[in-house]
């Protein structure tokens, strides 16, 4: 009987712990929230710099590719601070016009240097930026998540080469590591590296209804919307 007993005690208790697992499987996710996101470790801030061109670029807000020949730069101001120069065209630019931006980032905690955070007072919220994972002399890649109270959170990606091409096991090894992090695979989008320093002759109509793309936003530029 008491053996019977027991037996009964385990049966209940392993019921109500595989519930509890699965109930917090299936809670729904707070995508007010970035997700918890593990950098590398034993990461070096110096052999990250240099140049970088983006080959893959996911963002949450857009379902399908603005940009084309995105390409960046990084540099440490100090043992604390990371800037980010980067070239882009838009891909609807029918003279493919090449815009500068610049990203300025700070390390909040020396021990974690994969992690860095948008300087800038333009940013709404917290704008977070992690290194998911690079060999530092071919690829690299980048999750960048701004979130802001009450409010979705904003969601974005990058997948660099130091050459502008990648192998594909290389970028399907990278894709990987995305889906844990919210990212929906079918809207990271190729990044055209070609043509990309090109000047196009066209005619005066199609200038007169060129998009005003040096008043658009660039490619890490989020607003929230409340």
């Amino acid at each position: 009987m008491k053996w019977k007993y027991v037996k009964f005690l385990v049966n209940i208790i392993s019921v109500f712990f595989i519930s509890g697992i699965i109930a917090r499987r299936n809670r729904p996710e707070d995508k007010t929230k970035c997700p918890k996101v593990r950098a590398i470790r034993n990461f070096d801030l110096q052999e990250m710099m240099g140049n970088w061109y983006v080959m893959e670029y996911y963002a949450s807000s857009e379902e399908a590719l603005s940009y084309r020949c995105m390409r960046a730069d990084f540099a440490m101001s100090s043992l604390e601070d990371v800037n980010m120069n980067f070239t882009y065209s838009f891909t609807d630019d029918p003279i493919n016009e090449l815009l500068i931006g610049n990203i300025s980032w700070t390390i909040p905690n020396a021990a974690e240097p994969a992690h860095w955070i948008h300087s800038e007072d333009t940013y709404e919220g917290v704008y977070n930026t992690y290194v998911l994972d690079s060999d530092y002399t071919s690829w690299a890649l980048l999750l960048h998540c701004a979130e802001k109270d009450k409010v979705p959170r904003y969601l974005s990606s990058f997948i660099m080469s130091r050459r502008p091409e990648l192998g594909i096991n290389v970028v399907s090894y990278l894709r990987d590591k995305l889906p844990r992090y919210d990212i929906d695979l079918s809207y990271m989008f190729d990044m055209e590296q070609s043509d990309c320093n090109s000047s196009v002759e066209i005619s005066p109509s199609v200038l007169l209804n060129r998009p005003a793309v040096s008043a658009r936003r660039h490619p890490l530029k989020h607003v929230h919307g409340e």
